[in-house]
């Protein structure tokens, strides 16, 4: 076994222009001596036509490509892509694909192109399905895995290999990739999955295995930090807007009528804002991010009987994961709400229920109108969907781009889409914060433009989340205790960094 393992937080690598390199680990780091093998893509006819194929070594993305003058310095992440040399041998090589925590369209479709890719662009010919998450690793079976077997799962909503919340055990899960003599592991799945993947790749490098591992983030919600965006959520917004139309049908056929729906979002309400943006019958959209009041002036209640004088009708959308503070207390539930799932994800109380009574208990109350309220709740109907073609596409190149970095020898690294370009990200950057709403910023302005309801935010409000933004932004750029170094970025900057882990 390797000695010497590194669990250190990572150093950064300051290029010519300023720029910080978030490096992903390589198997090299920690195995010594490792030989390399000509990419078997460069004999591929496909591959062969196209012009500069394979990624140079030192390709990077920038995290962000807007800047000013007086901008921090900007971070990198690694290009993903094919390269000249590769670490495996496709004849060694016994790959385990497996799939964790909740649904979300387009897991059968990364599981059907890690499977075609890995066959048809490297020739790798023992692929293992690992069945029920990550308890399947122990305690479940396994299935081989190979074109003409997973050829139509893609046209299906689920995932093929199952799924299941919690059982991550690191240390029998490693004990059986080395049983199994399992040498890449692919593992699909959100923060909580990727924060697992971490564990196992940890563990992998004090053992001194050749074992790479890499994750592919899959949340709907979209609330995974550094990426553009997850796969699954265009559909998500996507199928959201036959539940927004069908609640506004149903709320301008009748006097006073109101259509609730509620969207997914425990933490972040990109879901409901992106569908609120889209489908343009919504008259207010809450999420997560931003608080709101019912009573009293400028609160929900008052808006929503302005808007039933306006228009005879409305349309509200909230994420599930809004106003869990006032469901607790009106519910009396404080205690009841620390209660977790398997994942570890704080059980949530049915806003969009609690909502809708509230709503009616206020008009009968106060005797303002007759209204007519229908609750929507489309959550299982928009996870178990197939993926659409937009998401098609983008399960394709992540599921490729994890299978390059693989085979080049990177490990401890989730691909990702960042600013239109795919690339290798470590763990620890995409599972220290999630991805949220930021309410101060043009998109949540677009949507109060949109449906014209009021903020509920004070100038105090406003100003403390500005100070959170730009606090975020100092530790995305200035992570504590990191040491520069400076290189040439036209040269290869192996040995690679250790990498810290939350």
């Amino acid at each position: 076994m390797a000695s010497g393992v590194n669990n250190c937080k990572p150093k950064v690598v300051t290029g010519p222009l300023g720029y910080v390199l978030e490096d992903v680990p390589h198997l090299s780091d920690y195995i010594p001596n490792l030989p390399t093998y000509p990419n078997p893509l460069q004999n591929n006819p496909a591959y062969s036509v196209v012009k500069q194929y394979f990624v140079n070594i030192d390709d990077t993305v920038p995290h962000k490509v807007v800047v000013h003058k007086d901008s921090p310095r900007g971070v990198h992440f690694r290009r993903a892509g094919p390269r000249q040399r590769v670490y495996f041998q496709p004849d060694e090589v016994q790959a385990a694909i497996v799939t964790c925590g909740g649904l979300c369209p387009g897991l059968n479709t990364v599981v059907r192109e890690l499977v075609c890719a890995l066959y048809h662009m490297y020739g790798v010919k023992k692929v293992l399905g690992i069945e029920g998450g990550y308890i399947g690793f122990y305690a479940r079976n396994t299935v081989n895995l190979d074109p003409k077997n997973v050829n139509d799962i893609h046209k299906r909503g689920g995932t093929v290999l199952g799924t299941s919340r919690g059982g991550h055990d690191t240390t029998k899960i490693v004990d059986n990739i080395q049983d199994r003599g399992i040498n890449q592991v692919y593992i699909i799945g959100g923060d909580g999955t990727q924060r697992g993947a971490s564990l196992i790749f940890e563990e992998i490098r004090r053992r001194g295995l050749k074992v790479a591992v890499a994750g592919i983030p899959k949340t709907i919600d979209n609330d995974i930090m550094v990426i553009d965006k997850s796969f699954g959520f265009d559909t998500a917004v996507e199928e959201a807007q036959r539940a927004i139309n069908a609640a506004h049908v149903e709320a301008e056929s009748i006097e006073n009528g109101i259509g609730v729906v509620k969207l997914m979002g425990r933490y972040s309400g990109f879901i409901a804002m992106h569908a609120t943006l889209a489908n343009r019958d919504v008259d207010c959209c809450l999420i997560p991010e931003s608080n709101f009041y019912l009573e009293g002036e400028g609160g929900l209640f008052e808006f929503i009987e302005k808007r039933l004088k306006e228009n005879g009708h409305m349309v509200i959308v909230i994420a599930e994961g809004a106003a869990q503070d006032l469901v607790s207390e009106s519910m009396q539930t404080l205690a009841n709400n620390k209660h977790q799932d398997a994942s570890g994800n704080k059980l949530l109380q049915d806003v969009g229920l609690w909502i809708s009574h509230k709503i009616k208990d206020h008009f009968a109350k106060h005797k303002i109108m007759k209204i007519n309220l229908k609750y929507i709740d489309p959550t299982y109907m928009i996870r178990a969907v197939p993926s659409n073609a937009s998401d098609n596409v983008y399960c394709t190149l992540l599921a490729q781009s994890a299978i390059h970095g693989a085979m080049a020898g990177y490990t401890g690294f989730t691909c990702g889409l960042v600013n239109g370009r795919y690339t290798y990200i470590p763990f620890y950057r995409i599972t220290q914060s999630q991805n949220r709403v930021v309410i101060t910023d043009r998109m949540w302005a677009r949507v109060l433009s949109s449906t014209n309801q009021p903020s509920f935010l004070g100038p105090k409000d406003v100003i403390a989340e500005q100070r959170e933004e730009a606090e975020m932004l100092d530790d995305e750029i200035d992570e504590p205790c990191l040491n520069d170094v400076t290189v040439n970025t036209q040269v290869s900057i192996y040995p690679k960094m250790p990498v810290k882990y939350s």
